[in-house]
C-alpha cells in the first residue's frame, strides 16, 4: 500500500512537470517578445479581439499619394520648331500649354566647406590685435552643425550602426568622417541636449499621469537596464545599471505626489511616491492566458473576463461618469472580490501565486474605472522602450555606459519631438545650434 501511495504521488508529480513542459510561456500569454518564441505562437491565440470590420483600409480613411505641385522649382518648356506635317515654322506663333507632367527628385548632395578668417588690425594708437573667431568655431577644421544633427538622427533615431553611417555619409553626403568623429559628434550633441533632458524629465514628473518601464540592455557585455517615465506631452529615458528602486530614486526624485503610476507589476515601481497606481491589465491578461493553459481550470478565464469587460466599460464612459457611482463598475469589482476569495486547488501553485499578488494589488487594478485620463495599460511605455530593442538588433550592444547615457539624451528629445508633431531631425538641429548661457 505503501508503495502504492508514494507511487501515485510521483505520478501526479511527473504529470505536472509535463505539463509545464509542454505549456510554454511565449509573447501571446506572457511578457517575453515574438522575437524570443521558439515557435511563433498561432494567430488564433493572439489576445485580440475580432473588431467585426473587414481587412484593411475602413471606409473614410484618406489614402495617400504623389500629388501635384503648384509651384515648382523649375519649369522646362518643351516647344516644337516645326509643324510635323508641313515643316512651316512654329516657332513665333502663339501657343497654349496642353498638359504638364511633375518629376519630384532631389540634387546631388555636395558639402559646403565655410572658411573662417581672423585678421591682425594696428591701431592708430600703436595696439595690435585680432578679431575673433564666432562661437563654436573652436578648432582649426571642425564639422558643422547640420552634421552633427545628421549623424543624432542616423544613428539615433534610423538607428544606422557606425561602420553603415561612416558609409552613408561618405556615399550620400560626400562627408569623409571616421568612427571616432561619429563618436566624438554624438557626445557634442547629446552634451548641448543635456538642458532640454532635464526639461522633458521636469515635464513628466509633473504631469498627472505617468507611464513607466524598463528593459535589458547590454554594455560590453554585461546585463543593464534602460528605463522609461513618460506622460502625454513628453518622454524621458534613462540607463541605468541596476533594475531596482535606486534608480526610481535618481532619477524620479521629485515626482508629482499626486500622480497616477501606470505600469506592470514590477515590485520597484510600487516603491514610486506617487498618489495612485495603475496595474497594466494587458499584462495580466497574457499571463491569465499562460495560466489558464497550464491548468485548464475556469479561474484565469472567469479573471481574464472580468479584465476584458472592465476596458469594454472604460471605452463607454462618457466623462460625466465618472463623477457618480456606476453599476457596470459595481459588478466588476465585486466579481474581483469573489475571485480574490475564492479557494483555488493547492496543486495549481502559480495559480495561487498569481491571486496572491492580485490581493496585494486589489486597489490598482481598476483605478482606469474612475479617473477618465488614465490608461487601463502600459502600451505607450513599452513603446517609447521598445525603441532600444531594435536599436541593439540593428546595432548591436553599447560599449560604454556614457555611450547609453548619450543615447537616452538623444532619445528622450527625439521622443518628445514625435510627441509633439515636431520634425525630428529639426528638432536635433535645434539641439545642435544651442548655446549655453
Amino acid at each position: 500500500m505503501e508503495e502504492n501511495r508514494q507511487l501515485k504521488l510521483r505520478l501526479q508529480v511527473v504529470e505536472q512537470q509535463l505539463t509545464k513542459l509542454l505549456t510554454r510561456k511565449d509573447s501571446h500569454n506572457s511578457s517575453i517578445p515574438p522575437s524570443k518564441d521558439e515557435n511563433r505562437p498561432n494567430k488564433t491565440n493572439s489576445l485580440r479581439e475580432k473588431s467585426g470590420k473587414k481587412v484593411g483600409g475602413q471606409p473614410g480613411h484618406e489614402g495617400n499619394t504623389l500629388k501635384m505641385t503648384a509651384n515648382p522649382d523649375e519649369i522646362i518648356d518643351h516647344l516644337s520648331c516645326f509643324c510635323p506635317r508641313c515643316g512651316t515654322d512654329v516657332r513665333e506663333m502663339p501657343v497654349e500649354v496642353s498638359d504638364t507632367r511633375q518629376v519630384f527628385d532631389i540634387p546631388v548632395i555636395k558639402q559646403i566647406v565655410t572658411e573662417h578668417r581672423v585678421y591682425r588690425h594696428q591701431c592708430t594708437c600703436g595696439h595690435v590685435f585680432e578679431s575673433d573667431f564666432p562661437q563654436g568655431v573652436d578648432w582649426s577644421v571642425s564639422y558643422g552643425k547640420n552634421i552633427e544633427s545628421l549623424v543624432g538622427y542616423l544613428n539615433v533615431r534610423q538607428y544606422l550602426p557606425f561602420k553603415r553611417l561612416e558609409e552613408m555619409m561618405h556615399d550620400v553626403f560626400g562627408v569623409l568622417i571616421s568612427e571616432g568623429g561619429l563618436h566624438s559628434l554624438l557626445n557634442r550633441l547629446s552634451g548641448k541636449g543635456v538642458d532640454a533632458y532635464e526639461m522633458i524629465r521636469q515635464t513628466v514628473l509633473n504631469s498627472s499621469v505617468i507611464g513607466t518601464d524598463e528593459t535589458g540592455m547590454k554594455i560590453n557585455g554585461k546585463k543593464n537596464w534602460f528605463w522609461t517615465w513618460q506622460s502625454k506631452m513628453a518622454t524621458f529615458i534613462a540607463a541605468s545599471a541596476n533594475r531596482g528602486s535606486e534608480t526610481i530614486e535618481k532619477h524620479v526624485n521629485g515626482i508629482s505626489a499626486k500622480a497616477v503610476l501606470v505600469h506592470d507589476c514590477w515590485r520597484a515601481h510600487f516603491k514610486t511616491p506617487v498618489g495612485r497606481h495603475q496595474v497594466c491589465t494587458v499584462h495580466l491578461i497574457r499571463e491569465l492566458k499562460y495560466l489558464e493553459e497550464l491548468y485548464k481550470v475556469a479561474w484565469p478565464v472567469r479573471f481574464r473576463i472580468m479584465l476584458i469587460e472592465a476596458d469594454l466599460l472604460k471605452k463607454r464612459l462618457s466623462p460625466a461618469d465618472y463623477l457618480y457611482p456606476d453599476h457596470g463598475r459595481s459588478l466588476l469589482e465585486k466579481e474581483l472580490d469573489a475571485l480574490l476569495q475564492d479557494q483555488i486547488d493547492p496543486k495549481h501553485k502559480q495559480l495561487i501565486s498569481f491571486q496572491k499578488r492580485m490581493v496585494r494589488y486589489k486597489n490598482h487594478l481598476f483605478t482606469f474605472l474612475y479617473d477618465p485620463v488614465v490608461p487601463s495599460h502600459n502600451n505607450d511605455s513599452e513603446k517609447a522602450i521598445r525603441n532600444v530593442k531594435v536599436k541593439q538588433k540593428v546595432s548591436g550592444q553599447f560599449k560604454t555606459m556614457f555611450a547609453a547615457e548619450n543615447f537616452a539624451i538623444l532619445r528622450s528629445i527625439i521622443e518628445t519631438a514625435i510627441k509633439n508633431d515636431q520634425d525630428v531631425l529639426q528638432a536635433l538641429n535645434v539641439i545642435a545650434h544651442y548655446k549655453k548661457d
